[in-house]
């Protein structure tokens, strides 16, 4: 058994802004798990919102982790590691995404049939809008031709009105909104009432996530349904917020692993609470990774390797609309030929 790793820099077409920064570059971690000659890829996408860096990340991997050449399976595997994992979800997760892609490969199966779901009712994805200037809206819109569905990101006070506008200059596409923390509750009150007015779906966390009290009230006489992101993490989180929120987006960056982000899918269905795959700025690894758990939810948001310019992998695609996962076990991701040097 051995666990090897590559970082990739990942340079976005676009600045991608949110109410809490902006950025032209992420680096990732491409992970592999290797077992009987047989190789699984994952990726490490953290966020420093959740205090996890690139850094931290390749200093855990970098300290001899010790591995069970005596387990098989993937639930035993990613329990025996993950104490030595310093608590890092993104890197949990990248291990766990590499394992499951190996379990794939040995089964001769995809993943989503591995997990119990399937690859014909794939929801509709979102192309997301980043935070930037005015004038470039018209070119965001345009690239996004194909997709019926946008996600807007949205900040403080200020231009939100100005941009929601320019959007509609150029579409009449269903938009969903993303605030990323970014408002109180006087200032969330007045959108979601002007916002209902302009085809909008939901609102993604509108408040930071220790103010859930204001989301209760927000959720209470708001005219359009209020998703949790920031304030679902796990499994854990979801008795907490359930009254607070009409959906979860679950990310698998933040949940861990497959399993805890398909018990967030059955807990949010026990709950009534709707479901959003969605994902961090990513490689089709990781968002190839997600899509196998697409057919569990209500939305679907993975559009994060069509943010970038420099994809080394070729994975999920999107027709019409709605993803197509690929034909191949495990991920099912292949390596593009320019990009040898992310070969193990």
């Amino acid at each position: 058994m051995e666990i090897a790793y590559k970082k990739h820099r990942i340079i976005l077409n676009h600045t991608f802004g949110i109410s809490r920064s902006k950025n032209d570059w992420y680096d990732r971690i491409i992970i592999y798990f290797k077992k009987e000659n047989i190789i699984g890829i994952g990726e490490v996408a953290p966020s420093i919102r959740y205090n996890e860096t690139i850094e931290l990340v390749e200093k855990v991997l970098r300290s001899n982790l010790k591995l069970p050449s005596h387990l098989s399976s993937v639930i035993e595997i990613s329990k025996y590691l993950h104490p030595q994992l310093m608590g890092l979800k993104s890197l949990e997760m990248g291990l766990n995404m590499a394992i499951w892609d190996w379990k794939g490969k040995i089964n001769k199966s995809p993943i989503y049939e591995l997990i119990g779901s399937n690859n014909y009712k794939m929801p509709l994805t979102s192309y997301t809008i980043a935070i930037g200037d005015l004038t470039d809206i018209a070119t965001k819109v345009k690239e996004a031709k194909k997709y019926s569905i946008l996600k807007v990101k949205l900040g403080k006070k200020g231009k939100n009105k100005q941009i929601i506008k320019e959007v509609r200059n150029h579409t009449n596409k269903l938009i969903r909104v993303d605030a990323n923390e970014a408002w109180d509750l006087g200032y969330a009150l007045e959108m979601c009432k002007w916002l209902a007015d302009y085809n909008v779906e939901f609102i993604e966390q509108p408040f930071p996530a220790d103010k859930l009290d204001q989301t209760y009230l927000l959720k209470k006489k708001s005219p359009i349904e209020i998703f949790a992101d920031e304030n679902s993490i796990s499994s854990l989180d979801i008795p907490n917020i359930k009254h607070a929120f009409d959906g979860i987006n679950i990310k698998l960056m933040k949940c861990g692993s497959f399993e805890e982000a398909i018990r967030m899918v059955k807990l949010a269905k026990l709950n009534k609470m709707k479901i959003m795959i969605g994902c961090m700025v990513e490689t089709s690894v990781g968002i190839t990774a997600a899509s196998h758990l697409a057919a569990f939810a209500d939305y679907v948001d993975l559009d994060g390797n069509l943010l970038i310019k420099n994809d080394p992998f070729i994975g999920v695609k999107v027709v019409k609309g709605a993803l197509k996962l690929p034909v191949g076990d495990g991920i099912g991701v292949a390596l593009k030929k320019e990009y040898k040097e992310l070969e193990l």
